[in-house]
Order: C-alpha cells, then structure tokens, then sequence
C-alpha cells in the first residue's frame, strides 16, 4: 500500500491567481512540498472549480480541492508535465481523489459530476495510477432504500467506466452530513459496513465487484459511533474483509459535551443554517449545517496546530492570502 499525503489538505500552497491561470502549477509545487516533507506519494486531488460548482465555496467545511484542475480535459501534454515533476522530485502517486455527490437528484447536475469524474478516470489512467478515490452520495428526494436503485441505475455505469480503464473505485466512508440543510445526516449512502455489502452485492450482479472498494477513515467511524476494530472484525465475519482498499488517516475524537447535548446525531436544531423557518439563501449560513458533525466531533493531531500557524502566519508573512479557514476543528 503507497502511503502519502491527501494535497486537499492543502489548498493555499499555490494561490488560486497562480494556478487558476497555470493549471498544473499547483500539482508541481505540491510535488515539491511532499518532497520536502519527506513523503513518498501524494494523493492528488480534484474538484469541480468554484466557477463550475453546483455548491459555493462559501457553504463548504474546506476550500475547493481542487489541485488537480480538469477545467480543460487532461492530455497528453499536461501529464508529461506532470510526471516530470514527480520523477525530478522522486514524489509516486498513490491514486486520484474526487469527493462529490454522484447521486445527486437533479439529472443536470449529476450528469456534470458524471463528466467530470470521467475526466478524472481518464487522467488516472495517463498518469499510471489504478485506483480513484470518492463518494457514492445520496439523491436527497428518495428513501435509503430507493437510493439502492439510484446507485444500481447511475453510479454502476461508472463503474463500468472504470473497469474499462482498469481502474478501481475506492468510496470513502464518510456520511457527509453537512451537505444539506435538511435533517438526513447520513448523506453518502455508503457510509457503513451494511450499505458496503449491499452496494458490493449490487457491483457484482452487474459485473462490477472488483471495481467496487472503500477507502477507510477510521475519524469517520468515531463520528457515527463506532470503533475500527469492530467494524473490521464484523467484515471478516461476513466474509467481506476484503473490502477495504486503501485508507485515510487522521486522529478524531468526541466532544463529550457535544455528545451530551445532542447524541451522535449531531445537532439538529437551531444551527442558524435556517432562518424564519426555511433554509437559508446565504452559502455562508449554509454551512453551519456542518454542525450536525462538528458539534459533536473535532480533529486533535499536531498536524492541526501546524495547518493554525501555516494559516495564520506563514501564509501571512509571505503575502498568500488563505483562500479557506479549513476544518474549525483547526483553530480549536
């Protein structure tokens, strides 16, 4: 297993001016970084741009990952590039990395995200890699139990795209609750060992089981309440162990007060992304939806007092304007 570092935990390191202009300028001075820090690979991360998002940057928990920039399709040419800089630096890929909602309900816009992920499966397959990282998501208009037949209609599809590439997809576990302003909590259908084997059963009636893996976070397992070693003892139980494909990794622990004011659900009221009884219009009051997560769980690793000081002062003292304040977790 290649171990690295995820370059959305980053996005200030090329400002956007820089690289809005010079799309694969921010992947060679994160190649750089990673060899500065000492890494050995980077996971290297792409998003819709602010311009194209369906959602604004405003309401998101992190600034836009979007290191790798697939406003243009990604050729030849570009990946030369690319990989020029990782050999100068002796920086390998682990794999490509796009977190959207794949199921999103409204067909123009889950057809966009459909392209754009096709541009990340086609730029994986020129940059050497086998695996691309990801969401399922949740189409927010039908039941949990609907969204089995949503996945089975739009998202096997892609992953008869990736097979084709010889790629395979890794869905992070994360349930995503703040990606809307209503009271779902769990926003990414495959946010636990249950939904996993009943998509896996899915992908392998359509051919695609191999295709189909999770990309574990053991911090997202601490949100929802559960522990790592009984979530992997309960896969080999059921014979799906094999399930787990690659991993994320980043200390979490639960704000105990939190949890006693409002259980692992988060909080649920009075968040202030509603105003007068309707969800707000403002990206900035829609954000606090996070508060289902945040209130009751914060990231606490050294890495967090790192990324308060680059935001705060080393950015700061070299005329980079920070373009996110990040998780709030980092400034607790």
């Amino acid at each position: 297993m290649k171990i690295g570092i995820l370059t959305a935990a980053l996005q200030e390191l090329t400002p956007r001016q820089i690289r809005d202009s010079d799309p694969d300028r921010a992947i060679e001075d994160w190649v750089a970084f990673a060899h500065d820090l000492g890494a050995d690979n980077i996971q290297l991360s792409a998003a819709l741009h602010p311009s194209e998002a369906d959602v604004p940057a405003e309401a998101l928990l992190d600034p836009v990952a979007n290191t790798l920039d697939l406003r243009e399709p990604f050729n030849r040419a570009r990946a030369t590039r690319v990989l020029n800089a990782m050999s100068e630096h002796r920086i390998g890929l682990s794999d490509l990395a796009y977190f959207d909602n794949m199921l999103h309900h409204d067909p123009t816009i889950r057809e966009k995200k459909r392209q754009f992920m096709l541009r990340v499966f086609d730029a994986a397959t020129m940059l050497g890699v086998d695996a691309v990282c990801g969401f399922v998501g949740r189409n927010q208009t039908r039941s949990m139990d609907q969204n089995l037949l949503d996945f089975e209609d739009h998202f096997v599809p892609l992953l008869k795209e990736a097979k084709a590439r010889g790629l395979t997809y890794r869905v992070e576990q994360c349930p995503m609750p703040g990606w809307t302003t209503n009271d779902n909590f769990h926003n990414n259908i495959a946010y636990t060992p249950g939904t996993w084997i009943a998509l896996h059963k899915i992908c392998e009636k359509s051919g695609v089981g191999d295709q189909f893996r999770i990309h574990y976070d053991p911090s997202h397992a601490i949100l929802m309440g559960q522990d790592t070693r009984s979530v992997f003892q309960y896969l080999k139980d059921t014979g799906y162990n094999f399930l787990i494909g690659g991993f994320h990794v980043k200390g979490q622990v639960i704000n105990s007060q939190g949890v006693a004011a409002w259980g692992y659900g988060g909080q649920t009221i009075q968040r202030g992304d509603w105003i007068d009884g309707k969800p707000s219009e403002h990206p900035a009051d829609q954000a606090k939806a996070w508060l289902k997560q945040t209130v009751l769980c914060e990231h606490e690793l050294e890495a967090a007092a790192c990324m308060f000081a680059l935001q705060r002062e080393v950015l700061a003292s070299q005329d980079i304007p920070t373009q996110g304040i990040g998780r709030e977790a980092y400034r607790s």
